[in-house]
């Protein structure tokens, strides 16, 4: 059976509407530790647990960690980034440290999973001037991208670790690492999950780059299920290479016997109109024909209109591939 899995946010932050997910089709939620800690989200953590109570069902908990992931930082508002202006990087879009001495003359830095394309013009002072050529409004805390570039992060933030010590108490059953980029990664994970009383929490790699595509032969066999994480890993390179990524490590986790994920924009539209479009339901259709072992949304449900009707349209698709494939 296909797990579908939704996410944590205002939109289903109450035990009422947590309980129509699940009454719809939903079995496990993800909670990104981007943005707060687990203590923060223990409101909606009781709220999760005591709608599965009331569906008669045991929640899978899944904690997607910061990790060695790029972001900007805190806004004091919503920024609006117009196509031919310009911005400086590191001031009014804030970025870690050990981004900047990247920002050399023709950079491209990509922004909320690449909805924004900046072009990097000259090296500031602790910044750099960079030119808008894909705009649109950025908000704090969204993904942030170098092409071709290595910015070297820990695999765990202090905050990782904080919220791998917690985990246990709070009922996570997975844990989801971003941006691994070898075995180590993932080690570092285990260990900190195993001295925090958690041995037996799940462990996910995120696939979000070519250097997790390439270490896949390590990664399959340390990983409890791999998760092919669209958003960054279409940022990795032409957009049009990212059917060949997704059906290549799929095709990996067949052959090694290793469960895998499919997630990123699967009911994008959803967000904002209550029917997906052809193309998404397909999409999702076509995720488990290849045979995920799950697949996810994530603002759909999180920041979305319609959060009950995302789920019963991504389940009503996973069943009737499901049922399909029984025909064959």
């Amino acid at each position: 059976m296909v797990e579908i899995y939704g996410t944590l946010g205002p939109a289903c932050s109450d035990t009422q509407t947590l309980a129509r997910l699940f009454a719809a089709g939903m079995t496990g939620v993800r909670l990104n530790l981007s943005h707060v800690g687990l203590p923060a989200s223990a409101e909606q953590i009781a709220h999760l647990h005591a709608a599965a109570r009331c569906c008669g069902v045991r929640p899978q908990l899944l904690l997607d960690l910061q990790g060695p992931e790029l972001r900007t930082g805190v806004l004091p508002a919503p920024l609006p980034l117009e196509e031919g202006t310009r911005v400086r990087l590191g001031e009014e879009v804030p970025l870690p440290a050990p981004v900047l001495p990247h920002l050399l003359p023709g950079q491209e830095v990509l922004l909320d999973d690449g909805k924004l394309l900046l072009r990097v013009l000259e090296p500031l002072p602790g910044a750099a001037l960079a030119l808008v050529e894909r705009g649109g409004v950025l908000r704090s805390r969204k993904s942030a991208a170098l092409p071709g570039v290595d910015v070297h992060l820990p695999a765990l933030t202090d905050s990782d670790r904080q919220n791998l010590r917690l985990a246990a108490d709070y009922g996570v059953t997975g844990v989801m690492q971003p941006f691994v980029r070898g075995r180590e990664d993932l080690e570092a994970v285990r260990q900190a999950l195993d001295l925090s009383g958690g041995p037996s929490i799940r462990l996910f790699a995120k696939i979000e780059n070519l250097d997790g595509v390439a270490k896949l032969p390590e990664l399959i066999p340390a990983a409890d299920e791999i998760v092919i994480a669209r958003g960054d890993l279409g940022n990795s390179g032409p957009l049009w290479k990212l059917p060949a990524l997704q059906k290549k490590i799929a095709a990996a986790c067949r052959a090694a016997g290793r469960p895998f994920m499919v997630v990123t924009q699967m009911l994008a539209s959803m967000e904002q109109n209550p029917v997906p479009t052809r193309a998404e339901v397909s999409d999702i259709f076509n995720a488990v024909l290849d045979g995920a072992s799950s697949v996810m949304v994530t603002g759909e449900t999180a920041v979305g209109k319609y959060p009950e009707e995302v789920i019963r349209f991504l389940a009503s698709t996973v069943h009737e591939a499901e049922a399909y494939l029984q025909t064959l």
